[in-house]
């Protein structure tokens, strides 16, 4: 029986939404599959991890409903395989999908539905807050850099949504640096604040485009559904409490050193190059209107670097983590930065007025 007819890279752009939440392994072997379901002319494909589901649909020819279960991986890499201009048939046969294009074919086992395990929408959740997709893209783009990655602190691994009247502002730290960035909307919303998951966050950004067209949020006590056009993402929120940000951000620091964020850029990445590979260390001398870079390793070599900046403010020698300020550098998207410093103990946030809802805040280290 037929199920499916699809141009390849109409398939190809379904799959690719949604094989980023399969696991590779799993302890239930469907949760490696992808659950196929029909009705009417609607294809909707289907990924959970238990944690994390998402689903979209495409429009196919009208022919019998259907609901059965298939390997994403092993679906998602024969769709690629295929060329461009390829047409894809899905065809059943007993408990096996072939699947055809040209003189290709491939035979795969199914699961069956009925036993696919759904993340239910919980009821409670607030009402839809709706802001542009590209909105949306650059906050995710300007924090998740700074998520913990399988932190013991486990409200780290993820990223504080605050929803808080026309404000929604998104943090995210790993303990040694933290980025903030902040939007207005159009419309009030309930005060609200969940951590999303690290693994949400970044299925997220892939499926967000640079375009004008609307993203839907609502946000529960214990889930937050994300609406985009044929695409919609349920995730559970991690239960934890994320660090009070408002008391890590630095205000009234004395120091501000403004400079061409590329040329601190490629002043850095030059130093990196000798810097220590355990602990990249990197540091920042300044004097009036000089930017001093250093690094060493432990073979004692040493790479130093200087370039001109706008700062009039007392000599300072400060340590950080390289790696963290070419983040916090690489997110921004303005020619010119300014670095608020107290002293070398004291953390320094990096801004800039092009972005005027962003700080990055980074710890000092001892080099």
């Amino acid at each position: 029986m037929l199920l499916v007819q699809s141009e390849r890279n109409v398939l190809l752009a379904a799959l690719t939404a949604v094989v980023g939440v399969v696991e590779r392994r799993h302890t239930l072997p469907i949760l490696s599959n992808l659950l196929l379901e029909k009705k009417g002319n609607k294809l909707t494909l289907l990924a959970t991890d238990l944690e994390l589901q998402v689903s979209t649909q495409l429009e196919v020819q009208a022919g019998e409903d259907f609901a059965i279960t298939i390997a994403a991986r092993k679906l998602f890499d024969i769709v690629r395989a295929l060329p461009d201009s390829a047409r894809v048939k899905l065809d059943s046969k007993d408990s096996q999908v072939v699947v055809s294009a040209g003189k290709s074919r491939f035979t795969l086992q199914t699961l069956p539905a009925a036993d696919f395990p759904r993340v239910e929408t919980s009821v409670g959740l607030g009402e839809v807050i709706r802001l542009p997709q590209k909105t949306l893209k650059r906050l995710l783009q300007l924090v998740q850099f700074a998520m913990a990655s399988q932190d013991i602190r486990y409200y780290l691994n993820g990223m504080l949504l605050v929803l808080d009247g026309k404000q929604l502002r998104v943090v995210a730290t790993d303990g040694h640096r933290l980025s903030y960035a902040e939007t207005q909307l159009e419309t009030e919303a309930e005060t609200r604040e969940v951590i999303i998951p690290r693994k949400t966050v970044v299925e997220l950004s892939k499926l967000l485009g640079d375009v004008d067209h609307p993203v839907d949020l609502r946000i529960g006590a214990n889930q937050v559904t994300i609406t985009l056009p044929e695409t919609e993402l349920v995730t559970k929120v991690v239960d934890g409490k994320f660090p009070d940000y408002q008391r890590v951000i630095p205000v009234n620091q004395p120091r501000h050193l403004k400079a061409n964020r590329q040329s601190v850029m490629q002043a850095l990445q030059r130093a990196a190059i000798l810097s220590n590979e355990k602990f990249r260390g990197v540091r920042l001398v300044m004097s009036e209107n000089t930017l001093g870079i250093v690094c060493n390793n432990n073979e004692q070599e040493e790479a130093a670097d200087e370039i001109e900046v706008s700062y009039n403010g007392d000599p300072l020698d400060v340590g950080f983590n390289v790696t963290y300020l070419l983040d916090g550098l690489g997110a921004v998207c303005t020619d010119e930065i300014t670095l608020s410093l107290g002293d070398a103990n004291s953390s320094m946030l990096l801004t800039s007025e092009g972005e005027p809802g962003f700080k990055y805040v980074v710890m000092p280290m001892r080099i």
